[in-house]
């Protein structure tokens, strides 16, 4: 049994930095970790499900969940709306899971607006090519949205600065046992 040091776990990066993955195994080794799954309005990418990827919602429904107060917090990225709702991650606390974010990193600031004891992790790439390389071979984004991703990379970095741990992802073995040494009590 893994005692965590919080019940919010709140992982940010750029697009292609391997959180998905690094979380992907995390949520493997320790069962009482499990990830919110967030809501999003952009389109399904090739093999992914409704309620276990995220949560697809139309544009109108998702704005209807806003005006109602359902996210605990929500943002534009790249165009498309994301957010977390407060039901799913109270349904997960009571089960006595540490919640898992998957984020971006207003996101990220928002949850420990409201959990000032979450841990708040940043995973960066071992350099801007090597996240260029990882998204191109994803292929599952056009030129425009790599350049798009590309280009918030500054912005990301900025906001990064207010992480409580940053990590850099160029090794996926090393980057899990530091998270690991991170995330759980001695």
């Amino acid at each position: 049994m893994n005692k965590l040091k919080s019940k919010y776990i709140v992982f940010s990066a750029p697009s292609g930095a391997g959180k998905t993955t690094i979380i992907k195994v995390l949520l493997e080794e320790i069962s009482e970790m499990a990830l919110s799954v967030s809501a999003t309005t952009r389109p399904k990418r090739k093999g992914e499900r409704d309620g276990k990827d995220y949560f697809f919602m139309t544009r109108e429904g998702f704005e209807q969940a806003i005006r109602d107060n359902r996210f605990l917090e929500h943002e534009i990225v790249h165009d498309n709306l994301y957010g977390t709702l407060k039901e799913k991650v109270n349904k997960l606390v009571g089960e006595g899971k540490a919640v898992v974010f998957d984020i971006d990193v207003k996101g990220a600031k928002a949850v420990k607006e409201h959990y000032p004891e979450a841990i708040l992790i940043f995973i960066k790439p071992p350099n801007e090519e090597v996240l260029k390389q990882r998204l191109i071979n994803r292929k599952s984004e056009d030129q425009k949205t790599l350049d798009r991703r590309l280009e918030r990379l500054k912005y990301e970095y900025q906001q990064a600065e207010l992480f409580d741990y940053h990590i850099v992802n160029d090794n996926l073995t090393e980057a899990v046992a530091e998270v690991k040494r991170i995330i759980l009590a001695d």
